[in-house]
């Protein structure tokens, strides 16, 4: 989050890429830090656990949140321009990379408890960056 931030800022538009049906899955950094906790603790070993309280928030919600948040305007980016706006992360802002915590859920009675990450940048968690 915070590249996309800084790249806001430094362009003066908060930018998503294409169509922006891209999608990111997410989860709040204390409910990441609950995990591992519990992963350490209690998971049985080889265990791969995922760290998703949300499973496919379009870029086009993550722009807009930044947008709003910074009051800058929001716009749609032609891939071929992405490079420019966002530097090395324009590559991974075009992507759709969602997962499931279905089976960490269940296996570890995990339950994220945290803001969503619209919630999470409209809050100004991403302030410094």
């Amino acid at each position: 989050m915070s590249f996309l931030v800084a790249a806001a800022r430094k362009q003066g538009v908060s930018g998503y890429i294409g169509d922006g049906h891209a999608q990111w899955c997410a989860v709040h950094r204390n409910d990441a830090a609950r995990l591992i906790r519990l992963g350490l603790e209690q998971a049985p070993a080889g265990t791969r656990l995922h760290a998703v309280a949300e499973e496919a928030i379009p870029t086009t919600a993550i722009a807009e949140a930044i947008g709003q948040w910074l009051a800058i305007p929001v716009v749609a980016l032609a891939p071929e321009n992405a490079g420019e706006h966002f530097g090395f992360v324009a590559s991974f802002f075009a992507q759709t990379m969602t997962a499931s915590a279905a089976r960490t859920r269940e296996l570890m009675f995990w339950t994220p408890t945290g803001p969503t990450l619209v919630e999470d940048i409209l809050g100004g968690a991403h302030a410094d960056n």
